[in-house]
């Protein structure tokens, strides 16, 4: 890692603070986001990412004076991305706090009353009630404030006991309520008394201690890739949008995980059902069909060829496995053809998270893939 990346990543600036925002299944290292942006582009060049996950990769193009542009499909992810490159001022933010926690005082019984077993004995009655009005009052869609408050919330909304605002769980990924209550009730885990004001001040504190980023030259767009890139062609054809210098990605690798069912937990907080649900849209599911796999590689990274320089690099992180590396090799030179390939071998240096739920299987690893 350069002395320039070691800096830009460093605590003791506002772009290190920021730059891990938010726990995320399957992100990108951040050393790794930032040494790709810098070996394979330079200041002033555009980078896209269509499956931006936290959108890592675009705020490293931002910091490193390039542009970039993400899309991501699950708001959990687009929230970070969104909000670490350019987050509300503190003061806008711990307001929004106080003024929850007013609210809250008042919320109605029956919301607490409705409400699935997991919540109570994941939470105090306490943090429930902040939560519950956060969920209702927050427009984090559209306001910076509420959207700031709200990423604060998802990074703290569960993990380590006391370290979180919920009863011990993993931080990166939530666990279904049968199995989250009936592991409490064996360790005799309640919820910790946490007052959610005193403890969100604090971490908006120390995320705040160096300052922040303003990086408005990174955006992320939440929505379809299928759809979106569609839109950015159209931009980029009437000059509205320059091409694009490098393609930095990581795709969703076929049979892995459910992103959204993962994410259930941060998804009802940010609006969504109270039980993990199976989305049966057939882009935010696990990918159990090899042809809708093939068909979203293809769609995306077509639609990418028609924003891209002829002389733009193409670097793809993927799952080493036969079908998704073989797929997503067949893909790229069918939409590259002109380009050279280049693959680097990824293999894991440390247990995968598959494999901190259970998943005892032999993993290859991953590989990236260069097109230039």
């Amino acid at each position: 890692m350069s002395d320039m990346i070691a800096s830009q990543l460093s605590f003791k600036t506002a772009t290190g603070r920021w730059s891990g925002l938010g726990p995320y299944y399957a992100m990108f290292p951040r050393e790794f986001a930032f040494k790709v942006v810098e070996n394979y582009s330079k200041p002033g060049d555009a980078v896209i990412d269509p499956f931006a996950g936290r959108a890592s990769s675009i705020y490293a193009a931002a910091v490193m004076k390039r542009s970039g542009c993400g899309i991501e499909i699950n708001p959990v992810g687009w929230l970070y991305g969104y909000v670490k490159l350019e987050p509300a001022s503190k003061d806008s933010v711990l307001k929004r706090i106080k003024d929850i926690a007013e609210i809250a005082i008042s919320i109605d019984q029956e919301k607490l009353d409705n409400i699935p077993d997991f919540f109570n004995v994941c939470y105090s009655q306490n943090v429930l009630s902040y939560l519950i009005t956060a969920r209702d009052e927050l427009c984090w869609n559209n306001n910076i404030v509420d959207a700031t408050l709200m990423a604060i919330i998802l990074v703290n909304l569960h993990g380590r006991r006391e370290q979180s605002l919920s009863n011990q769980m993993r931080q990166g990924k939530a666990m279904s309520p049968e199995y989250s209550i009936n592991w409490w009730k064996e360790r005799k885990l309640t919820p910790p008394e946490i007052d959610p004001v005193e403890f969100l001040n604090k971490r908006v504190e120390w995320r705040y201690a160096k300052g922040i980023p303003n990086l408005k030259n990174g955006k992320v767009i939440l929505g379809d890739s299928t759809s979106i890139i569609s839109e950015l062609v159209q931009k980029v054809s009437c000059g509205k949008w320059k091409p694009f210098d490098l393609l930095f990605t990581s795709p969703p690798y076929y049979r892995i995980t459910n992103y959204h069912y993962d994410q259930w937990l941060r998804l009802w907080m940010l609006g969504g059902p109270n039980i993990p649900t199976w989305i049966s849209n057939k882009w935010q599911n696990r990918f159990e069909s090899k042809t809708a796999y093939r068909e979203l590689l293809q769609i995306v990274f077509s639609g990418c060829a028609e924003i891209m320089k002829t002389r733009a690099t193409i670097y793809v992180r993927t799952d080493a496995r036969q079908f998704t590396r073989e797929t997503t090799l067949e893909v790229l030179h069918d939409v590259f053809p002109q380009k050279s390939i280049d693959i680097v071998l990824q293999p894991f240096k440390k247990n995968t998270q598959t494999a901190l739920f259970g998943d005892k299987s032999k993993k290859p690893g991953e590989i990236d893939i260069i097109m230039k």
